[in-house]
């Protein structure tokens, strides 16, 4: 008779201790995958939101003077004269070692244009990025631009300007569609014109140059500080500055929850391992003449000791798979219920194989003391009870 025949035929005989060692594992594994389903999907949920805040990562040129400007005033009158960037260098950001966790690249050019006999600021970007990148940005009529005739106004300066969406304005003797105004956001866009990129450098005469860039790389364990540290290394001559506070407040929140998830994880996990070990117990004490026929036919105490661990390894096995599809399940029914709008993750391989080897790894643990405790069992005190 082998080994693993016993096994299955103690399973099929004691259906009811079995069921509930199962169940134990069952639940263990099912909350762990769970909660790590539900804190995976708030982290998506959370990097989503935190990357409608735009750029965490500012690029400029260096510059040797103090500013002069406070609170949007200037006290100083000085301009200082502004080394740009060759927009041919933004390749240099893809080659970085975390070039992986980068989002969304937007250069902007910078200048001032007369418009109406007034010093307006003229911004160029590039329509896809920068609209990607400032998802609160809302227009008051007409539609975001899409070709280089097109451009969009501030809501301050419509109103300074006296335009409005689908109007005809001339700069510097260019004339450019209004395509939309956008609504007050209180930043510098405001009070500017949004132009393209490549439309902006031919009207400042700054062609194939860039004045800053902004970096989105919202991501979970993004480590933004040497992110910075190796676009600086890129660009000796600029100024690299992470927006620490969204970045700050992005991990604390992931990190919250991460350990959360595991503490209530170890938890149950730890009241899953005493319940496992309990029911062996129980099965082991119940089998005490099972045991003591085997010894006496010439089982040795290997033997004994496999037939109970491949018990507890066939019950981790199912306890494995049933719990990480219970957890799941109850994920997908809770994620809509704590999370508004919330979205569930999708069902994690990984996680699915690693649940099956806990569960495994939880059963044949906890079946140890009681496997070792039967294979010690003396042949001849254990017949007494026949």
């Amino acid at each position: 008779m082998k080994l693993h025949n016993i096994s299955f035929g103690n399973i099929r005989r004691r259906k009811g201790k079995m069921l509930f060692l199962v169940l134990g594992l069952v639940i263990g594994i099912s909350t762990v995958v769970t909660l790590l389903s539900i804190t995976e999907s708030m982290t998506r949920d959370i990097e989503a939101r935190l990357n409608q805040f735009g750029a965490n990562i500012v690029v400029v040129p260096k510059n040797e003077n103090l500013s002069l400007n406070y609170g949007g005033i200037d006290v100083g009158g000085v301009s200082y004269q502004v080394k740009e960037f060759d927009q041919e260098s933004l390749e240099k950001i893809k080659t970085i070692k975390n070039s992986k966790n980068l989002s969304i690249i937007a250069p902007k050019v910078l200048g001032a244009v007369t418009v109406n006999d007034k010093k307006v600021l003229l911004m160029g970007v590039i329509y896809e990025q920068e609209l990607a990148l400032k998802t609160w940005w809302q227009k008051s009529g007409g539609a975001f631009p899409e070709k280089d005739n097109e451009i969009m106004l501030g809501a301050q300066a419509a109103t300074l300007l006296g335009y409005k969406a689908g109007d005809t304005i001339a700069i510097n003797k260019t004339s450019f569609k209004v395509a939309t105004v956008l609504k007050p956001t209180g930043a510098s866009e405001d009070s500017a014109i949004i132009a393209s990129l490549t439309a902006s450098q031919k009207l400042l005469g700054k062609e194939g140059k860039i004045s800053m860039m902004e970096i989105s790389a919202f991501c979970g364990g993004c480590p933004i500080s040497e992110m910075t540290l190796q676009i600086a290394e890129k660009f000796p001559d600029a100024k690299v500055t992470a927006m620490k506070q969204a970045v700050m407040s992005k991990m604390q929140s992931i990190d919250m929850f991460r350990s959360f998830s595991l503490g209530i994880s170890m938890i149950v996990i730890f009241i899953g391992s005493l319940l496992v070990l309990v029911t062996m117990m129980g099965s082991v004490n119940e089998r005490t003449r099972e045991i003591g026929i085997f010894r006496a036919i010439g089982f040795r105490r290997g033997h004994i000791m496999q037939i109970i661990l491949l018990e507890a390894m066939l019950l981790g096995i199912i306890g494995g798979i049933l719990g990480f599809g219970i957890g799941n399940l109850i994920a997908y029914t809770i994620i809509p219920l704590v999370m508004k709008d919330g979205v569930f993750a999708g069902i994690n391989t990984n996680l699915g194989i690693i649940s099956i080897l806990m569960a495994v790894a939880l059963s044949l643990l906890a079946s140890l003391y009681p496997a070792f405790k039967a294979s010690n069992m003396d042949p001849s005190e254990a017949l007494r009870a026949l």
